[in-house]
Order: C-alpha cells, then sequence, then structure tokens
C-alpha cells in the first residue's frame, strides 16, 4: 500500500511541473532586490540592481520589487554610457536603472525612497516598451543647486547663510560648492569622494509663499565662481553687484550644467510612471525623446518636506521632444522646480550647405541638441522659412551621411523646391504628433512658464491649476535659437484656474504667443492654428493681458471669468488691458464674466 502522504505528493507534482514547464515560473516571477542583497542600510543598492536586471533578461521574471525604507545607489558600480539627452547636456553617465531593450518590465517601489549619490542618472529607458515604474520617491543626498538665506544686500555685495545642506569652501578667494567630503585624489564626477557642483546663475525665492520672488530676475555670467570671502559660521559675503533680492529670501545657486536628468526615455514607448515622487535631480525630471505612448498618473515633482529645501528638480519637471502616440498627465503636482512644468516639442536642424538640388548639409545648432538624431532613411521632412517659419514644403529622405555630433550630410528623392535656402530649417514631419492630454494637475511656484505646447496633435488641457511666475501657456516654436518646432494645430483649454499668473518676468500674457516668427513676417505667417478656451476661471491681479497672441489661425475665447484680485502689487501702478491680439486670423473674443471672489470658490 502507498502511505507517502498526500501533501507531499501534491509538493512533489508542483515541483515536478516549475522544473519541467518554467514557463509557469517566468509568468508568475517576481524579482524581490532584497533577495538579491539590497538593504535599506545606506549600503549600495547598485550591484543588486544589475542582478536583478540581468535575472529580467534571462528570463527569470518580469517584475523588480522593493520594500519600504531608504535605498542609496552610488556610481561607483553603476552602468556606464555616453548620452546625448535633448535640452540637457550630454555626457558619458552614470546610471543606476539602466532599463535597455526591455519589453514588459515593471519596477514597483513599495513605497521605497531612492537617494542617488553624486552624479547618478537614476533611471534610463532605451530602447524598450511597455516599462512601467510605480511606488517610490527620488531624492539625492546632495541636491546640484546649493540655496543661501540673504541677511543683507547691497549694490555691491550680498551677505547669505548656508545650512550643513549645502556645505561649501571658499578657495583662492572664490566660492565653491561641495558635497562635504575630502578626495584623497584628484575630484571627479564619478568618484565616492569629493564632488564639486558648479553653478551657472542666480535666482531669488520667497520662503513664505513657496514660489519665486516677485518679479526678481535670473543673474547669469557666474560661471566661473564668484568672490566671496567669509563673515561667520557658515556665513559669507558675495562681491557681486546688482542682485535681485530681498533680505530674508533664499538665493538659489542653480547647477551650471543640466547632467543627471531623473527619468530619461529615448527611443521607447508604452512607458507609464504612476505614483512616483521626484524630489531632486540635477536637470529635467523626465525627459522622452523619440518615443511614443507616455502615461503619467499622480507623478510628483516637489522639494522633500522639513522645510530645509525649495528648489525640486533644477530644470522642467517634464519635457517631450519628437514624441508621437499619446502623451497623457493626469492628476500630476509639479512645483517649486527651476524650470517650466513641461515642454512638448520637435526639433529643427538649419540648412548650412546646399551641395546639388537633392542634397545638402543640415546642423544641429543649439548644443543641447547635438547628437539627438533624428533624420534617417525613409524620414519625411517638413521644410520651413527660417525667419518666419512658414512651411515651404516637404522631401522624403534617400540617404544620409551622418558627420559627427553637430552635422548630417542628408540626400532626397526628387529635389528642393527652389526657396528653399541656407539658413532655413527642416524638421520630422512625422514626428511631434502625440496627441497630448493634461488633467487635473496643480503647477506652482516653479521658475518661468506653466505648459509650452508645441506638439501638432491634438491638446486637450482641462482642470488644471496655474501659478506661475511667467505665462501659465505658451505657445513657443522658433528656428533661431532654440531651435524646437512647434505649431500646434487643435488646442482646448477648459476648465481650468489661472490663479494670478504673471507675478515675475517670464510672460507677456496669461496665455501667450511666444514663437521666434521676425516681426516683419507676423502678419502674414500662422504658425499656430485652432485654439479653443472656454469656461476657464482667470484670477488676475491685472499686471499683462489673459490673451498675449500673434501669428494665430484660429482662436476662440468663450465662456471664461474673471476675477480680479489684488494678492500682488502693479509694479507700474496700471492695470493692463485684457487682451493683446494682432497679426491673427478668425480671433473670435467673448469678454469674460467678473465674478466675486466668493462666487469663484464656489463655482
Amino acid at each position: 500500500m502507498n502511505t507517502t502522504p498526500i501533501h507531499l505528493v501534491a509538493g512533489l507534482l508542483l515541483l515536478w511541473t516549475t522544473v519541467a514547464n518554467p514557463a509557469v515560473a517566468r509568468e508568475a516571477g517576481v524579482i524581490d532586490v532584497r533577495e538579491l542583497g539590497a538593504k535599506p542600510d545606506g549600503s549600495d543598492t547598485t550591484p543588486s540592481v544589475r542582478a536583478a536586471l540581468e535575472a529580467v533578461r534571462k528570463g527569470e521574471g518580469s517584475k523588480i520589487t522593493f520594500g519600504p525604507g531608504r535605498y542609496d545607489f552610488y556610481p561607483d558600480r553603476a552602468f556606464e554610457e555616453y548620452l546625448f539627452v535633448s535640452n540637457n547636456d550630454e555626457g558619458l553617465k552614470r546610471i543606476a536603472f539602466p532599463l535597455k531593450e526591455m519589453d514588459g518590465l515593471e519596477i514597483d517601489g513599495g513605497g521605497a525612497t531612492f537617494v542617488f549619490h553624486g552624479y547618478t542618472v537614476p533611471f534610463l529607458i532605451s530602447g524598450s516598451s511597455q516599462v512601467k515604474l510605480r511606488n517610490f520617491s527620488v531624492d539625492f543626498s546632495r541636491p546640484f543647486h546649493s540655496e543661501g538665506k540673504v541677511l543683507a544686500i547691497t549694490p555691491q555685495h550680498v551677505d547669505l547663510e548656508f545650512t550643513e545642506h549645502y556645505p561649501f569652501e571658499i578657495r583662492n578667494g572664490v566660492l565653491v560648492f561641495t558635497n562635504g567630503k575630502k578626495a584623497k585624489t584628484k575630484a571627479t564626477t564619478v568618484t565616492s569622494g569629493e564632488v564639486v557642483y558648479p553653478y551657472g546663475s542666480l535666482l531669488a525665492f520667497d520662503p513664505i509663499k513657496q514660489e519665486t520672488a516677485f518679479m526678481a530676475k535670473d543673474r547669469y555670467q557666474v560661471g566661473a565662481g564668484i568672490a566671496a570671502h567669509p563673515i561667520g559660521p557658515n556665513r559669507i559675503r558675495l562681491r557681486i553687484p546688482n542682485i535681485s533680492a530681498r533680505v530674508g529670501e533664499i538665493l538659489v545657486f542653480s547647477p551650471k550644467n543640466r547632467d543627471v536628468p531623473g527619468v530619461i526615455v529615448t527611443d521607447s514607448s508604452g512607458v507609464r510612471l504612476t505614483d512616483i515622487t521626484l524630489h531632486h535631480c540635477g536637470g529635467m525630471g523626465v525627459i522622452a525623446q523619440r518615443s511614443a505612448d507616455l502615461f503619467y498618473t499622480r507623478l510628483k515633482v516637489t522639494p522633500p518636506s522639513g522645510g530645509h529645501r525649495i528648489i525640486s528638480t533644477t530644470a522642467d519637471a517634464t519635457h517631450f521632444v519628437n514624441c508621437r502616440g499619446r502623451i497623457e498627465m493626469v492628476d500630476c503636482l509639479f512645483e517649486q522646480q527651476k524650470d517650466d512644468p513641461t515642454n512638448v516639442h520637435g526639433l529643427y536642424a538649419k540648412i548650412t550647405h546646399i551641395f546639388a538640388p537633392n542634397r545638402f548639409e543640415v546642423s544641429m545648432i543649439h548644443p543641447q541638441q547635438a547628437g539627438v538624431d533624428f533624420i534617417g532613411a525613409g524620414t519625411r521632412l517638413e521644410l520651413n522659412d527660417g525667419p518666419s517659419l512658414t512651411e515651404e514644403g516637404f522631401a522624403n529622405v534617400k540617404s544620409v551621411e551622418r558627420l559627427n555630433k553637430h552635422r548630417t550630410i542628408v540626400e532626397i528623392e526628387g529635389t528642393l523646391p527652389e526657396s528653399v535656402t541656407v539658413g532655413d530649417s527642416v524638421a520630422d514631419a512625422d514626428a511631434n504628433t502625440a496627441e497630448v492630454l493634461i488633467r487635473n494637475c496643480v503647477m506652482r511656484g516653479n521658475r518661468a512658464r506653466g505648459l509650452l505646447l508645441g506638439s501638432r496633435g491634438k491638446i486637450v488641457i482641462e482642470g488644471n491649476t496655474f501659478h506661475t511666475p511667467g505665462a501659465a501657456i505658451l505657445f513657443e516654436g522658433d528656428s533661431r535659437f532654440w531651435f524646437e518646432q512647434a505649431g500646434v494645430r487643435d488646442v482646448v483649454i477648459r476648465g481650468n484656474t489661472f490663479d494670478n499668473c504673471n507675478y515675475g518676468v517670464w510672460g507677456t500674457g496669461t496665455i501667450q504667443v511666444g514663437s521666434g516668427i521676425a516681426e516683419e513676417f507676423r502678419s502674414t505667417s500662422r504658425y499656430n492654428r485652432n485654439i479653443r478656451i472656454e469656461n476657464n476661471l482667470f484670477r488676475s491681479f491685472g499686471r499683462v493681458p489673459l490673451l498675449s497672441l500673434y501669428s494665430v489661425d484660429g482662436l476662440t475665447f468663450t465662456g471664461n471669468r474673471l476675477e480680479k484680485t489684488t494678492d500682488y502689487p502693479l509694479p507700474d501702478g496700471q492695470e493692463s488691458k485684457l487682451f493683446d491680439v494682432t497679426d491673427s486670423d478668425d480671433v473670435k473674443i467673448e469678454e469674460p464674466s467678473t465674478v466675486s471672489e466668493e462666487a469663484a470658490v464656489g463655482g
């Protein structure tokens, strides 16, 4: 008689099934980094993540999990790659999570806090599809920027006090920010010894309102360092004239470069970021280029709690370059970052030499676009006049020869239109076409503007709250300075609250066109088209118009409400007109109804 217990038989059967059919284990495969040595104790988590990613590549699982606690990441054992990242700075990067050519991967932080040290890029998603990141926060052990409290100020100097969060030294009479450690050998950006944090500009923030100081201006030309001498413990006097700041405000030293974005998405599709908080990074929060179908839900860009830091990320919260498919940002918070909440645009390359009617050279002019290739065999090019941004035709690319990160020789089928000359620009006609939805997001307290919109796909902006020191929504694009392709075709802006925007120096209207069209061509160029602004609340202290537009074809402004406030002073003592619309066609503006504060809140 067989007396083997039935539970033992069942266990042996399960073991045999798993061994005989490893696909069963892979389908349910969850890789816990804690089982690979990761510990929330300050030790380096990077090797455990590399082991987990290798297990995914071997088919041992498709989901990587963490648990609650703080996990630290150091550059010493991180993956390394030279990256060209649009609107950030190129370079050899150390990357903690190199998600390259991975499909269907999910990383669930389980509420963990990821803290990165030195010049470590947290995430690279490259050549991948259907990647999900969720349930964690990102911060750095030492911010890339520095913050000093203004103690006194004169036209010639400013006195500052720093906390222990921003270690510094005065070397050869110049202020130098460090990570507070001494290096045994020459310091570099990839060692765990001393790290130096160069700065490139200064800007004052209001610590009470947690926003840029009223009408504060950036101070540039400080990249070589500022002369300083100590005046007390953690206190210095900067010998720099005409700083736009007041006593009690926080003077922010922005990093010289955008070297360390938080999440880089390149040549990927189906990327979902959910319940992620970015407290800091040394560049843009999330930058996506040449990608499609990007969904960000409850993504927060915000400083950590505790009040010791007023800045979150040191550049845009999010950014999209030459993206297709669909972009969605829902229930997100973007606050106190050092640039815009988002910018959606394409790229222009400049025609710098025409060898033959079907062969010419193009160059990437802006240094932060060099190396970001977007032209290949089969690309359909849009041809544009440089100064006016008017469309001159299209061309299909037959072949390309990349000379270097700046220049590419292009051969097309057929010939260029006769109107195309050196100095004109080209763009990928089929990129920068994503449908965009931005819903129920809050944007406040950051430097500069709100949403920079340039996608050629349908754009819906609804249910958001804007409190920005410049224009809340800006339609930009140019091929003379930033070389960012824009020119919207179908935009709906509805049900939003514009709360006292333009308390700073970065805008001429709450909703504004800032496209780089030479003034002599604005009467004929119609770069932006079909904009509908409906049922929004504008809370305005009246410094600039609600609309400041030119070279638009098709705009309606209907069903909107206006609440006049006194929350900020009028610099010139006079309220502006409500609308400033010139050189445009088919514009229909309905005067907004005026409401009281009580009615605005109730509505």
